[in-house]
């Protein structure tokens, strides 16, 4: 860690009480992150989340919504304290919350009651009242990601456009069958949740937006690899009661969709040469799972309840 320590010290100094900061008095982790630098800094008997932003995130992020929303989960009770955000450079510091696990798709296969309590963490976000600033609308993203697509040297997988077509009446569906807006994370990895065995907590604000909320729902359903026991057991706890056809046909559309959506994202990291993880292997993955998902024969049956309503 020690090639970071003076530019995440510099960063900490930015926050309330650390102004002072020496190398000598912190202690780096580094965390997970596809995008950014995060790292856990253990200072003055603090644990302090710091946050650098990634080169090249601000062509789709806009920093200033985060910020407003980040603060704005904190209000609802489901995310860390902010403790210093520039929204010009994306910079972020956040308490650490303590004694909790980073959740992963292993440990929401095996940690008992885990698709519950993000179930639970989520109605309390999407009830909370609070209002984000951007609206998350899914295929202005979709069109958005292909415009900028097409200033970069990659290829898209075989197929995209005949998918994105066959997408179109899906969303004529949802325009004709719309649902209250709820503030929304929009991009709920597993390791945005955090799990301390009682209650879930959710992380990292960068997509979030007023969206569909089942959006949330339907989106960790497929970052986590639920079975059909664990979906259920995921509804049931964000519903209070087993969901009806119509909330399961609209949570089943934005599994596909939010493939669809992400498969472009994960070309965008490919094209920008993003170390992290082999990201054409990731778009890849996502698109043939969409592709599958649209294709199953049960699919047209869950357009069919949400159509009914």
């Amino acid at each position: 860690m020690s090639e970071y320590l003076s530019e995440v010290t510099r960063a900490l100094r930015h926050a309330p009480g650390f102004e002072t900061i020496g190398e000598d008095e912190c202690r780096l982790t580094r965390l997970g992150g596809m995008t950014n630098l995060v790292f856990l800094v253990e200072a003055r008997q603090q644990n302090i989340i710091v946050r650098i932003p990634g080169e090249g995130t601000q062509e789709y992020i806009d920093r200033a919504v985060e910020a407003n929303n980040a603060q704005a989960a904190y209000a609802a009770g489901v995310s860390a304290k902010v403790l210093y955000v520039n929204p010009d450079t994306g910079l972020m510091i956040s308490e650490a919350i303590e004694n909790i696990e980073t959740m992963t798709p292993d440990l929401f296969a095996t940690r008992i009651g885990s698709p519950a309590r993000a179930g639970a963490a989520l109605a309390k976000l999407h009830g909370s009242g609070q209002v984000f600033q951007f609206r998350f609308e899914l295929f202005s993203m979709i069109d958005e990601y292909l415009k900028l697509l097409s200033t970069k040297d990659v290829d898209l997988p075989e197929g995209y456009h005949d998918i994105v077509k066959a997408a179109a009446p899906i969303k004529d569906l949802l325009a004709a069958r719309p649902t209250p807006l709820a503030p929304c994370h929009c991009d709920p990895l597993c390791e945005n949740f955090l799990d301390d065995g009682a209650r879930m907590w959710i992380v990292d604000w960068e997509y979030s937006g007023m969206n569909d909320p089942l959006w949330d729902v339907g989106d960790l359903s497929v970052e986590a690899g639920l079975n059909a026991a664990q979906e259920m057991e995921l509804m049931q706890a964000y519903f209070g009661a087993a969901p009806t056809p119509e909330q399961h046909g609209r949570m089943v559309i934005y599994k596909a969709m939010c493939d669809l959506l992400w498969t472009l994202w994960g070309l965008i990291q490919h094209a920008d040469d993003n170390p992290a993880e082999d990201f054409w292997a990731y778009a890849t993955g996502r698109f043939d799972r969409c592709k599958a998902l649209m294709n199953d024969l049960a699919f047209a049956a869950h357009l069919e309840a949400v159509r009914a309503g």
